[in-house]
């Protein structure tokens, strides 16, 4: 109980030292906490923007001619549909989202368009992901912008392609691309009009890759595709996989450079005040261990105070910290704002680490008030 009370009136006696201690405390626990809650946030909205830029690997037959797929947009080769497959049960590659496609130039009513099956979306093993793409129900046919205007097309009306008939489920909007140009139908469709059951010519997908920036993106999946299937060949569209690299690196630099900058200028702030405390009571000290404390006591004092301090900043910091992330994430991250919401652990971990935080900070101090000679301490006084 004495020790106790000794650190209660060094508490109420060093009140302005006191404050700003809690106050540099309060800081870091704030600025984590609020870091920890709004990075859910973070990567969930890099996650939605990165996937929807779109595809950014394309799988196509080996013996596909680069140049002409360019020009043409697709390949003019097939390959078996199992390669979808065999690369979704795949729990090791680099793949995400993999969607087959064929795609062929036809004719309808005149007007030369590009027939695009597609099938639904597959993942490798525990990476199942919201989906990208719109799925087209067997029977109907999504036309593009374009195409409905020449045909004269609109929704629930029947469009003949290649001799059968599909309902026509959705007119997409304007893009001024070659989407403008496409009857897209499931992949079944597409494949029983055109006669290649089985076939596809075209896998798109999204890497998984977090690399630095001197690795070969293109050569790792290169070799994975190998590895699964020989008989494919692997495109990177490099500026998009560039900007997805450059939002993951942003992203992580982002908390990597952040949290140790300000838990260090913290640290300092705490180091210094507890150095300047020790100073100021030296005589104090003195006298003290004149009347027979011990420096265990010494130690225990200003241990005790750090700790105490560092558990009201916990609980001050926790709060402020929580108050911020609710109050800003939602207007920072609009698409992912129900990922921020208190958390229970974060604050038994803030009540955790924020004594051992101001202990750790304050240990070169408490071992000079340990230290001190009491005789030296008189003599100055």
């Amino acid at each position: 109980m004495r020790i106790l009370r000794l650190i209660g009136l060094e508490l109420a006696h060093a009140r302005v030292n006191t404050t700003l201690s809690a106050l540099a405390a309060c800081l870091a626990v704030t600025m984590c906490v609020f870091l920890v809650m709004t990075q859910a946030a973070a990567r969930r909205e890099t996650r939605r923007v990165m996937r929807d830029m779109g595809f950014n690997v394309r799988i196509v037959p080996r013996e596909t001619d680069a140049a002409r797929m360019y020009l043409e947009g697709y390949s003019d080769h097939t390959m078996p549909f199992d390669v979808v497959h065999r690369l979704a049960e795949q729990d090791t590659i680099a793949y995400n989202h993999l969607v087959a496609t064929l795609q062929q130039r036809v004719d309808v009513d005149g007007v030369s368009v590009v027939l695009t099956g597609v099938s639904g979306e597959l993942f490798p093993p525990g990476r199942e992901k919201p989906v990208m793409s719109s799925a087209v129900e067997v029977g109907t046919v999504h036309v593009g912008y374009e195409v409905a205007q020449r045909l004269g097309v609109k929704r629930r009306d029947t469009l003949t392609v290649l001799g059968q008939p599909f309902r026509v489920a959705r007119v997409t909007p304007q893009s001024g691309s070659l989407d403008d140009m496409r009857v897209m139908s499931s992949l079944e469709d597409a494949q029983r009009v055109l006669g290649l059951a089985g076939q596809v010519n075209e896998i798109k997908a999204i890497d998984c890759l977090c690399l630095t920036p001197d690795e070969d993106p293109q050569a790792i999946l290169r070799a994975e595709l190998e590895r699964v299937a020989p008989e494919a060949n692997v495109y990177l569209v490099s500026d998009m996989a560039e900007a997805r690299a450059r939002q993951r690196r942003t992203t992580e630099t982002y908390a990597r450079v952040l949290v140790p900058t300000v838990l260090m200028v913290c640290a300092a702030w705490l180091c210094v005040l507890s150095a300047l405390n020790v100073r100021a009571r030296r005589g104090e000290l003195g006298v003290l261990r004149a009347l027979g404390y011990g420096s265990g006591t010494v130690v225990t004092l200003f241990a005790g105070k750090a700790a105490l301090v560092g558990l009201a900043a916990a609980a001050v910091g926790y709060g402020a910290g929580t108050s911020a992330a609710l109050l800003v994430g939602p207007a920072v991250f609009e698409v992912t704002a129900k990922a921020i919401r208190p958390d229970g652990v974060l604050l038994a971990l803030a009540l955790l680490l924020a004594p051992a935080f101001t202990l750790a900070s304050s240990f070169i101090p408490i071992v000079m008030a340990a230290s001190q000679d009491p005789a030296a301490a008189l003599v100055g006084e």
